[in-house]
């Protein structure tokens, strides 16, 4: 018997918060061990996840652009104040010339993204990891990011994964385009924790399959006490910069997401985080 609608999704979240903390997707079949409860069917997993998280990466946008209906469906299954943040299509962000990629951003982001509604959160671009720093290049892919969308702000975060990023250069290129560059907790990728942008974005790719929250509980801490800090405005100098530190600004929303590595923990390293941002730890 399929569990009831009271049972399962009373539990969403409260509003208000800048900090969310979330995961990628949410069709994950091991997730039905340890995240869904038993018997619920695939096709109300977004509707529990999105009542048990603040926030939900799609990463199927990744590989193709979806059908206008398709986001509108998403967004009908997620209750009020929930956000999503999309990455977009590889096939963008992998061509020879990201000056040459103006009608595939605009393709995408007026293919229907308006379905969406107030459900749209960032959008990631991530380029490869053999994609260097080319500031002509790069500058011409960020002008041709579009700001807005039907009267509604958008909201662009720049992913990069080549070492040569890792330079002042970048650094004052993405704030003079106000595009916020992501954290990665990662071993194989650069990691830059310069504020680049006016909100905060970090995937997490450490969880440990032997852990049951994936990251250890003085780790969650940490990771909770840094997204205050980024919500406050201030910059965080024990993390790794290409720059100089920035004085303290404008508080700020913060999206912290647990990607790939123990993928099967990362829900539970999720909500962990959240309960010590939200102080009910």
């Amino acid at each position: 018997m399929s569990p009831s609608n009271g049972d399962l999704f009373a539990s969403s979240p409260s509003s208000g918060l800048r900090i969310r903390v979330g995961i990628g997707g949410w069709n994950y079949a091991p997730w039905r061990n340890n995240f869904y409860p038993a018997g619920l069917v695939q096709r109300r997993e977004l509707e529990y996840a999105s009542r048990q998280l603040r926030t939900i990466e799609i990463n199927g946008t990744y590989y193709g652009a979806q059908k206008a209906a398709t986001y509108a469906k998403w967004a009908a299954e997620t209750p009020r104040d929930f956000i999503f943040s999309l990455k977009a299509p590889r096939y963008i962000t992998e061509g020879k010339r990201l000056a040459e990629t103006g009608k595939g951003i605009g393709s995408f982001v007026h293919g229907g993204l308006a379905e969406m509604g107030d459900r749209l959160g960032p959008i990631l671009w991530q380029l490869p990891p053999s994609r260097s720093f080319d500031a002509d290049d790069l500058a011409a892919f960020l002008d041709a990011l579009p700001r807005e969308l039907d009267g509604q702000p958008l909201r662009h975060v720049l992913e990069v994964r080549h070492p040569s990023f890792m330079d002042e250069r970048y650094v004052a290129l993405a704030r003079s385009h106000a595009v916020p560059t992501v954290f990665t907790d990662s071993p194989d990728y650069p990691s830059l924790a310069d504020l680049t942008g006016d909100f905060t974005y970090a995937r997490l790719m450490r969880s440990a399959d032997g852990i049951p929250t994936g990251y250890a509980p003085e780790a969650l801490d940490r990771w909770a006490e840094h997204a205050h800090n980024w919500a406050a405005g201030n910059d965080i100098g024990e993390l790794p910069h290409a720059a100089a530190l920035q004085a303290a600004s404008q508080p700020r929303d913060v999206f912290v997401f647990f990607i790939s590595s123990a993928k099967h923990r990362n829900p539970a390293a999720a909500m962990a985080l959240q309960s010590r941002v939200d102080g009910s730890h």
